[in-house]
């Protein structure tokens, strides 16, 4: 009588352990999720940053910089070798924009 105690005992403690264990595998992958999203965005961000401070030096030093006016937004304005007008967005991509959309730079 006493085995079959003892082996019972040891099923029902074996069991409540597995049922613990994934319960704390379940939240340790929610959190390396999180993690790794977070990551994630972090290099999305640095990405972004790093293409469009490349794409500004490419910019002033390929193309014109047009001091008189600002962009709608307040950009900076380039002017290429085709004389189109336009500004580098936070992404790092260039946007062409018409002489009539441009604004006088405030003194």
């Amino acid at each position: 009588m006493k085995n079959v105690f003892k082996v019972a005992l040891l099923a029902a403690g074996l069991f409540v352990a597995a049922d613990t264990h994934a319960q704390v595998a379940e939240k340790a992958g929610r959190g390396i999720d999180k993690g790794a999203k977070a990551v994630g965005k972090g290099a999305k961000a640095v990405g972004r940053k790093t293409s469009e401070i490349a794409s500004k030096g490419a910019s002033a030093v390929v193309d014109k910089k047009y001091d008189a006016k600002v962009g709608p937004g307040g950009q900076t304005i380039y002017i290429d070798k085709n004389s189109a007008y336009y500004y580098v967005n936070k992404k790092g991509h260039r946007i062409y924009v018409r002489e009539a959309e441009l604004k006088n730079k405030p003194m």
